[in-house]
């Protein structure tokens, strides 16, 4: 064998571990998978015989793709998101493998995903590699650029953050009853105001692939831009119970349409998820709530 097919078999040994790495930092599994893929192309221009160990290695460097992609997004506007009117006809085409699967259904969650988009990128690194990875802390001063001791202070502060926040259904549900009304009310309304008060200002708005279909942005970030997306818009969304936690549905003929999954923490909204796939859209569990 020679040493580019041995390369090869030792990276794709720790391709799993890297995507998740990848996906934790950045909770996109097109970015995940880019960030692998660079991983890739710098070992290939690496002498490996150099290296000791290589899944430290490549541990570190994906890391460091990451993070330059997180400081990159911080940089970047994001587009607001239109939503046009008719209901989707989308076929599930892209053949999500079962490893892409476990990776979005595993332990990490996908509301512990929304409150790391509201760290800053070197407090989300820090926190995904030691706290999730057990990776040592002058490891990771390394790749954030900061001391041992100030990358522990970044992890502290992350989890701060990460544990202070009301993740699951645990949290009260008549006061995300609230929020989701006032939210809806000032949609409706185009209380531009109103919008910016109930989001937070590093609210993440996520659209799955049926919705990106018919219209919307896949992801916006920030209160503003947000606020500027829904303010005059979900006209006809009503108030439901999505998997047990208080959202908003629209429907046509009966049947949902786009379900909005909120995170809701400090009475305020961090995340929104327009969920629009026919196929997810079946498998949760949805109540409309009355007096809506």
């Amino acid at each position: 064998m020679d040493e580019h097919n041995w390369l090869a078999e030792r990276f794709e040994e720790n391709r799993t571990h890297l995507r998740a790495v990848a996906y934790r930092m950045l909770g996109s599994l097109n970015e995940a998978d880019d960030a692998v893929q660079e991983v890739w192309l710098r070992l290939s221009r690496t002498d490996a015989g150099a290296v000791e160990n290589l899944r430290a290695w490549l541990t570190t460097v994906v890391a460091r793709v990451c993070l330059d992609t997180l400081r990159s997004r911080k940089s970047r506007r994001e587009e607001p998101l239109t939503m046009q009117g008719a209901e989707p006809v989308v076929a599930r085409g892209d053949g999500i493998d079962p490893e892409r699967e476990v990776i979005l259904a595993d332990s990490i969650g996908l509301a512990l995903l929304v409150i790391l988009e509201t760290l800053t990128p070197a407090e989300r690194v820090a926190f995904v590699l030691h706290d999730l990875f057990d990776v040592p802390f002058d490891e990771i001063a390394s790749i954030v650029g900061r001391s041992p001791t100030a990358a522990r202070q970044l992890a502290s502060r992350a989890r701060r953050r990460v544990h202070g926040a009301a993740l699951g259904p645990g949290a009260d549900r008549a006061r995300q009853r609230e929020v989701v009304d006032a939210f809806l009310a000032a949609s409706r309304g185009g209380d531009f105001e109103a919008l910016l008060a109930v989001l937070d200002p590093e609210v993440v708005l996520r659209a799955d692939h049926a919705a990106v279909a018919m219209g919307a942005s896949r992801r916006v970030r920030g209160a503003a831009a947000v606020a500027r997306t829904f303010s005059g818009r979900a006209r006809v969304a009503r108030p439901a119970l999505v998997n047990g936690v208080v959202g908003a549905v629209w429907t046509s003929r009966g049947r949902p349409t786009v379900v909005f999954d909120f995170r809701i923490a400090r009475g305020r909204i961090l995340g929104i998820n327009l969920i629009a796939d026919p196929e997810r859209l079946r498998q949760l569990d949805l109540a409309v709530l009355d007096g809506s």
